[in-house]
């Protein structure tokens, strides 16, 4: 099976690796060859757009940074559905809006293409062992079709009901993980000022009921100055204001999410930081 990957940033490189690993043949595209580069090295095999992917391959990921890209990548002249044929599985890993996602859904279905959004969860280093977590939105009979190549880059996927549903599901998360992100950073600011060691503390939290992604994963890195990305700010903020909408539409209050994308803007808008990892919002307190 020849599988289309487009998107070969932090994330979706290390899906492709372990694509590769598993002896999958893959096509890969990017707005940037320079970026594809890693993957290509270890066997991918460069193609020039989003329509000659869907030429080669039988199945396309799609995992790009925001929603214009991924309107961009399906809809655009040189788009996906340009070439795409009936019979197909189109599948987008990108954290969307709910409503692109049911977009594309419905205009793959009546077109006999298959559609799934699959934004996944587990950060960089998810992705670089193969252990992410997948939320599904689609036709669950085509999500079956699928699982062995899942499982290629996934300890767990999960699916939550139509098109929309999987897209809808991450923002769930998201809005787990702003709490932690917030929660996190506001320990560190406490505990330094309380002259504890920084180490230990995290140690002993990560080892009782305070347990958590963001402490385990970036309250390390913080501690060692590492603010490269496992997961860009900007592209957290991307994902707040979407939960947010989508509350909006909902009629539903989160101040908390709020708190947390007012916190991400001062970050990522007003201290051009966005290209640093998430775990960077310490430096709204720590110079």
């Amino acid at each position: 099976m020849k599988i289309g990957f487009i998107g070969t940033g932090v994330m979706g490189s290390g899906v492709i690796e372990n694509l590769l690993k598993h002896k999958k043949e893959v096509y890969v595209f990017n707005r940037t060859k320079a970026h594809a580069q890693k993957v290509i090295d270890k066997g991918a095999k460069w193609v020039d757009s989003p329509m000659k992917i869907a030429e080669k391959a039988d199945v396309v990921f799609t995992m790009v940074g925001f929603p214009q890209d991924v309107e961009e990548v399906y809809f655009g002249e040189n788009g996906l559905f340009k070439t795409a044929h009936s019979g197909q599985y189109l599948i987008d890993m990108t954290t969307s809006k709910p409503s692109l996602a049911k977009k594309i859904g419905e205009f793959g279905e009546k077109n006999g293409i298959h559609i799934l959004d699959a934004p996944v969860s587990g950060g960089d280093i998810g992705a670089k062992k193969g252990t992410l977590t997948v939320f599904v939105g689609g036709k669950e009979s085509d999500l079956k079709q699928l699982t062995d190549i899942f499982s290629d880059f996934s300890k767990e996927v999960n699916y939550f009901g139509d098109y929309g549903s999987g897209q809808n599901a991450k923002m769930a998360n998201q809005i787990m993980i702003a709490g932690t992100m917030t929660g996190m950073t506001e320990m560190l600011v406490y505990a330094k000022k309380a002259n504890l060691d920084l180490e230990q503390i995290c140690h002993t939290l990560q080892g009782g009921a305070a347990e958590n992604f963001s402490l385990g994963s970036y309250g390390p890195r913080i501690l060692k100055n590492d603010y490269t990305p496992g997961f860009f700010a900007k592209h957290f903020l991307k994902d707040l204001r979407i939960a947010l909408e989508e509350a909006d539409e909902m009629k539903i209050d989160l101040p908390a999410t709020k708190l947390a994308k007012q916190l991400y803007e001062e970050l990522v808008d007003e201290k051009g930081l966005g290209n640093d990892g998430t775990q960077a919002l310490i430096k709204l307190w720590w110079k």
